[in-house]
């Protein structure tokens, strides 16, 4: 038996999401998960989480629109993937996404998507490691700071001593000796 399970979400308590709760009781959901908080935040993806681990095969999301799920696409598409992958389905009331059509044009819509989202990862990368490589020739040093200088380092390499005493006469840890 198919359940329509809706899910709300406004970014920030200002908002009023009345509107979203009445379009979706008006759309037949008889549950409805709902939310004040930014699509960032670990709230709503505590929320998504709680959505998802309700779910049952063969059961409808209903949201307002796509974004309500997240804010980047690879939140949007992994929430689909995980809503998929409970054997559920997921439809826009906007008339965006209905993935319970077996249309092309909805695998279509779908598979766009999953393509914008690889380039937005795509992207991210691109532009992290470009900016990596420029602080590095710079010289600025990239990861953790270094606990220990150079000169102790030194002194380390040279001593007899053992791991556990270097490590409390330098005060770190004995991963970092």
């Amino acid at each position: 038996m198919s359940v329509k399970i809706g899910y709300a979400r406004v970014s920030t308590i200002d908002q009023n999401m009345d509107e979203q709760l009445e379009v979706l009781t008006a759309a037949g959901c008889s549950k409805i998960f709902s939310g004040k908080q930014s699509g960032v935040s670990k709230v709503n993806e505590d929320k998504l989480n709680e959505l998802i681990d309700y779910i049952r095969e063969g059961d409808t999301i209903i949201v307002t629109r796509l974004d309500r799920l997240g804010r980047s696409l690879k939140s949007i598409l992994s929430a689909i993937e995980r809503i998929h992958s409970k054997g559920a389905n997921l439809k826009t009331l906007d008339g965006v996404v209905d993935t319970s059509v077996e249309s092309p044009f909805a695998k279509a819509v779908i598979n766009l998507i999953s393509t914008f989202a690889q380039l937005e990862r795509d992207l991210i990368y691109t532009r992290t490691s470009e900016g990596r490589a420029k602080a590095k020739a710079a010289g600025k040093h990239m990861g953790r700071p270094k606990q220990i200088d150079e000169r102790d380092r030194e002194r380390i390499r040279a001593s007899k001593a053992g791991v556990v005493e270097l490590s409390r006469k330098y005060s770190v840890s004995h991963t970092t000796i």
